[in-house]
């Protein structure tokens, strides 16, 4: 029996061409659909509605570059096209064809330099693990 455990950094990352760019320290995620109504000549409900598209969007705090970007020259400025990986202890949560929509960086003498990033993904898969 697998012994339930809760994600770390290490358990949600950037992807970028099967490759890992860098860790997050966590994440907020939501997912929005915009859903219209099919009204009918003499009714005065609604008699159906239809849905819309999904909107996925995550920000992510605190991202880490790994060792092998940092040698390559990451710029998170210049990611196009990447995936978030999001490792659960039942499940992974993989959201694709991502683009950056916001990046922020809050920088205090002496601290590290933590960074917030928004993103908006074309596609969320989840899996069973």
């Amino acid at each position: 029996m697998k012994a339930a455990g809760f994600p770390t950094s290490s358990d949600i990352y950037l992807e970028v061409n099967g490759r890992k760019v860098a860790v997050v320290q966590s994440y907020f995620a939501k997912t929005t659909k915009t859903s219209s109504v099919v009204e009918a000549f003499g009714e005065e409900q609604p008699v159906a509605t239809i849905p819309g598209p999904r909107n996925h969007i995550v920000e992510l705090t605190r991202l880490y570059a790994t060792e092998e970007a940092v040698r390559d020259g990451i710029n998170f400025h210049e990611l196009e096209d990447f995936s978030l990986v999001i490792c659960k202890p039942d499940r992974k949560i993989i959201y694709s064809g991502c683009q950056w929509s916001t990046i922020g960086e809050t920088g205090n003498l002496g601290a590290m330099v933590v960074e917030k990033i928004t993103i908006v993904a074309a596609r969320r898969i989840e899996t069973r693990v």
